[in-house]
């Protein structure tokens, strides 16, 4: 059944509208602009398209490694919906094989159920460098081998992600993941930027989470980090939290890439959309305080992050304008994955979100379909 509104204000992805009117039919919007239909309702705020994360480890209390099943993935889209999140990556980081399998079935099963948001998945791991491991298990981090390759190789998974470290993946590897239609990612590693760059040249187009579990820029070698930076056909995502990176160091990202190649990324945990104050994550216990998650070894683990609230840090902090941030937020992350995402326009799939004065999500429509209302 067709709907017709008439938005007060409508971000198209590249522009600024105001009084607009949109037909939605069959999950897809089939008239933008135009004479409003008589019975149009109307939008009061900002209507946008929807977000996309490329990095989601669970929500609404589930966390994929800990439950990698079709029910974990839905409670994960609601949680997130409720903050602008149209399209995600389940994101598994480093486990065991078997884990990696049940994930592969449970996204495929989603894909072929029609989950809300659910448009691939992420292999955060497990071919990482153990000195830059981060929060993921060291006894699980190991060589890329062919058990792993046939995951990867799945052609029922939609999109997919791999985030390796180059110093032990090599480019012919990397060379023969992209053949597979995986976008690799670089990340948890302590590479040289020689050895960074050779991983560049050999078809990675991403960076996980700059700054963070990388090498560091210096005088005498850019490391992973100056080589992201420098790298100008590859997108970095940035946990915009505060506490993953600050301030200061997104904006000295956001100038140094060129436009379009900063995607805001959530590595949200399980407590987003939860009341719950922890959970376990292995041999571990990961606590919030506040919006910061801590693992009971010290360093973090995941954020507490959601999309539009890394949209309003980005905007608020770094000076960036709004309608660029919803851009970092969705077009951007789109573009990475090779989707037609992001945009509003005849022919796009209706995924949108309608924003108060605050930027806090008032409604959330999925393939068309009205998903979370405040």
């Amino acid at each position: 059944m067709a709907q017709a509104f008439i938005a007060e204000q409508l971000f198209d992805g590249e522009q600024l509208h105001r009084n607009v009117a949109l037909t939605i039919d069959g999950g897809k919007v089939v008239a933008l602009g135009g004479e409003p239909a008589a019975n149009a309702v109307r939008l009061c705020g900002l209507l946008a398209p929807g977000l996309i994360d490329v990095q989601v480890n669970g929500g609404g209390g589930a966390l994929f490694n800990n439950d990698p099943s079709v029910n974990a993935l839905g409670k994960m889209s609601s949680a997130h919906a409720r903050f602008g999140t149209t399209g995600f990556m389940p994101t598994l980081i480093t486990d065991e094989v078997a884990v990696m399998q049940k994930a592969a079935d449970a996204v495929a099963a989603a894909l072929k159920e029609g989950v809300p948001g659910v448009i691939g998945v992420h292999f955060e791991g497990p071919h990482l460098s153990v000195p830059k491991k981060g929060t993921h298990e060291e006894k699980f981090i190991r060589p890329l081998s062919e058990e792993e390759l046939a995951i990867f190789a799945r052609e029922d998974l939609g999109l997919k992600m791999v985030t390796l470290a180059p110093e032990n993946v090599a480019p012919e590897d990397i060379e023969k993941l992209v053949s597979l239609d995986v976008k690799v990612c670089l990340g948890h590693s302590n590479a040289d930027g020689k050895t960074a760059a050779a991983a560049v040249a050999a078809g990675a187009t991403g960076f996980t989470h700059l700054y963070n579990a990388m090498s560091p820029l210096h005088s005498r070698d850019p490391g992973m980090v100056g080589t992201a930076l420098i790298s100008d056909g590859c997108w970095c995502g940035l946990i915009a939290d505060g506490h993953h990176v600050s301030p200061e160091a997104m904006t000295l990202a956001i100038k140094a890439k060129p436009r379009g190649k900063i995607m805001l990324v959530t590595d949200a945990m399980s407590l987003v959309g939860s009341e719950e104050k922890s959970f376990p994550l292995f041999d571990r216990i990961v606590t919030r305080q506040g919006d910061k998650l801590t693992s009971t070894t010290g360093e973090l683990a995941g954020s507490h992050l959601d999309m539009i609230g890394a949209v309003r840090n980005t905007h608020n902090w770094c000076g960036v304008e709004l309608t660029e941030a919803l851009r970092m937020a969705g077009l951007y992350p789109a573009q990475f994955l090779g989707t037609e995402a992001g945009r509003i326009g005849e022919g796009a799939q209706a995924d949108l979100i309608l924003l108060d004065d605050e930027l806090q999500v008032q409604k959330t429509w999925i393939n068309g379909q009205e998903v979370f209302t405040a």
